[in-house]
């Protein structure tokens, strides 16, 4: 009953920070809704790893959650230099 409770609880987060994601009001917090996103679901894979005596959900939790930082690195750079890569200007070298 009480992982019930958790998982409810987890369900309900997820909804308010969706909601978040959309209403925003700024593209950064769009950005932290969508990384809580990730931080929820890597919550509700542990806790269904847990339910179901599977640990191979937790490997599966620590992928996503490796997978959500670097997602949320890479957009964050490209917002703030509009490119992913280095480019050679920005090595100090000839064009």
């Amino acid at each position: 009953m009480m992982f019930a409770t958790a998982a409810v609880a987890l369900f309900s987060a997820m909804l308010l920070v969706i909601i978040r994601s959309f209403v925003g009001p700024t593209l950064y917090d769009r950005i932290l809704a969508v990384n809580s996103f990730g931080t929820l679901t890597v919550l509700l894979l542990g806790l269904l790893g847990f339910l179901t005596a599977r640990p191979d959900f937790l490997d599966i939790a620590l992928l996503y959650a490796l997978i959500n930082f670097v997602g949320t690195i890479a957009v964050l750079k490209f917002i703030r230099y509009r490119a992913l890569g280095s480019t050679s200007l920005s090595r100090g070298g000839r064009p």
